[in-house]
């Protein structure tokens, strides 16, 4: 399993954004979660993004989503563990996803704040603690 940290960008939810636009033109089926603010936010982001940027997306809220939904590459999960595991996770949050270990790749996004690097480090040496779990890091690059 390959975990990415993407740290120092400026602005999370631009840096979500354009990951998004990156992996859906590559096809992934992603799994995004984090606090729910900051997916209500990533969600009114995507929805009214211009119409060449649209992502297809789904908020997925306290209940599995349903079958028909499954061809949407873009779910936003309160609750990683609510959904089957997809090829990517990428976490928002300042803490372990629920049901990391259940997917492919993961892709965490650090913003430039103190506190959510402090988080991230806090992440990385537990991730480190696992079998089988490859880390990798880029600073203030675009994740990809």
């Amino acid at each position: 399993m390959k975990v990415e940290f993407h740290s120092g960008v400026t602005d999370k939810l631009a840096a979500a954004c354009r990951f998004l636009q990156k992996a859906q033109g590559a096809g992934a089926k992603v799994v995004v979660c984090g606090e729910r603010q900051a997916l209500d936010r990533l969600d009114v982001a995507l929805w009214t993004a211009p119409a060449p940027s649209f992502l297809a997306h789904w908020r997925v809220r306290a209940v599995a989503p349903p079958k028909t939904l499954a061809r949407t590459p873009i779910w936003l999960v309160d609750d990683p563990v609510l959904v089957e595991p997809r090829e990517l996770l990428l976490n928002l949050g300042p803490g372990m996803a629920a049901g990391w270990e259940q997917f492919e790749r993961i892709v965490e996004i650090v913003s430039a704040n103190a506190e959510d690097a402090g988080a991230a480090r806090q992440r990385w040496r537990e991730y480190g603690l696992r079998d089988g779990v490859e880390l990798s890091h880029s600073s203030r690059g675009a994740a990809t």
